[in-house]
């Protein structure tokens, strides 16, 4: 059985391209406060992990509250949600500027998230219904761009612009973005108020929707590989900076260019997505990307060098990319008349597969180092994307 295709309709690209730069800021706040933790602190007179509490709150509410934006962009229209949320995260990013105590930063932060959360499952979900499914994986990884590049830029830019401007400017740089955003998808909703609209309507209430959407057999096998592949993914790259510390004794400058290798190798896979998807397909794509994830961490294991771990993990943002932006675009058909309900649990499963993942990895990782649980995803990983793939090829027979 063969996905239904969305209807045909013109490709909305300036949209796309909106929702990536609003991608971009909700990526980029994730990990925007690690650098700025020495800051905070010295700022608000507490210790580095008493003000790890701002990065806590964001990442909680990120995780949780997308449960109740799924349902509502399916009720209410998922761009307009979306332009709501850019709009809701610009002002609690504005609160968190002008925040003069540690407590109403990290309820800024709090809010921010909530709001936050909306954006990126919302925007897939919203790719779902107006692009055909035979184009929707192509232009998914266009979407991708900007999330990829916020991943790969958060530490950085709040690394940078903190230590040049201070903490407080990199929250006014983030509601700057966001208000660019949401405002150009104001002014394209006008234009068309056909990308505005809610689509077919799933009846019944959030928690309703929710259930429907976890009865569909297909729904349960996508939503658990990603909670899976979360987890070992996630459990297994966390470590790779203190592997890099601890084996080759970078600074952590350096371990910060770590995450940038994963994003760069991301961008890669985005830059080519369209000819893969036409080669390959999507079995094709999990294979290749589960086969790329399990060299990448064997290559991590075994490193001889920090530039081969590098290699390494430049190669693991190109295979993960390959093998998730798969699941993203089966995400949005488990309930086409429910996506961003579907889009919801398929993210707080990717947001519980890391919650539970770290904390398995950790004990090991203290006790042996980060190569057991490397070898641990060199194995999974392959086998999980196999088993995926025969499963999208016995749904297509």
């Amino acid at each position: 059985m063969s996905p239904s295709a969305a209807p045909p309709r013109p490709t909305p690209t300036l949209a796309i391209a909106l929702l990536s730069v609003a991608a971009f800021a909700s990526a980029a706040n994730m990990r925007v406060t690690d650098p700025l933790l020495i800051q905070l602190a010295t700022e608000f007179g507490t210790t580095v992990g008493g003000a790890s509490i701002v990065a806590t709150a964001f990442l909680f509410a990120n995780g949780v509250f997308v449960l109740v934006h799924g349902p509502f962009g399916d009720r209410y229209g998922k761009m307009p949600v979306v332009t709501i949320a850019c709009i809701g995260a610009a002002l609690c990013c504005v609160l968190s500027a002008l925040a003069v105590s540690l407590g109403i930063l990290t309820l800024a932060r709090f809010l921010t998230g909530v709001a936050s959360s909306a954006i990126i499952p919302l925007a897939i979900a919203w790719v779902g219904d107006n692009v055909s499914y035979e184009k929707r994986q192509a232009m998914l990884a266009r979407f991708l761009t900007g999330q990829t590049l916020g991943l790969m830029t958060g530490a950085a830019l709040g690394g940078a612009i903190g230590d040049w401007l201070g903490w407080r400017s990199v929250f006014w740089v983030l509601a700057a973005i966001y208000i660019v955003a949401g405002g150009a998808l104001i002014v394209v909703m006008r234009a068309r108020p056909d990308i505005a609209r809610p689509g077919a309507r799933a009846e019944g209430s959030m928690v309703g929707q929710m259930v429907r959407v976890l009865r569909r057999p297909w729904a349960r096998t996508v939503i658990i590989v990603v909670a899976l592949e979360g987890g070992v993914f996630w459990g297994a790259f966390t470590f790779v900076g203190a592997d890099l510390h601890q084996r080759f004794g970078l600074g952590f400058a350096a371990i910060g260019l770590a995450v940038a290798a994963f994003g760069a190798g991301g961008f890669m896979y985005v830059m080519v997505a369209h000819h893969l998807v036409r080669l390959l397909g999507e079995r094709g794509l999990c294979l290749w990307g589960g086969a790329g994830l399990g060299l990448a961490f064997a290559g991590m294991a075994l490193a001889p060098s920090a530039e081969f771990e590098f290699a390494a993990i430049v190669v693991s943002g190109v295979s993960f990319y390959m093998l998730h932006n798969t699941l993203q675009t089966h995400g949005t058909q488990m309930a086409p008349e429910a996506r961003g309900a579907g889009m919801a649990l398929f993210a707080l499963c990717l947001f519980l597969g890391q919650a539970v993942g770290v904390p398995i990895a950790a004990p090991i990782v203290d006790r042996w180092g980060a190569p057991p649980v490397f070898w641990v995803a060199a194995v999974f990983l392959p086998l999980l994307a196999l088993w995926f793939a025969h499963a999208i090829k016995r749904r297509s027979s």
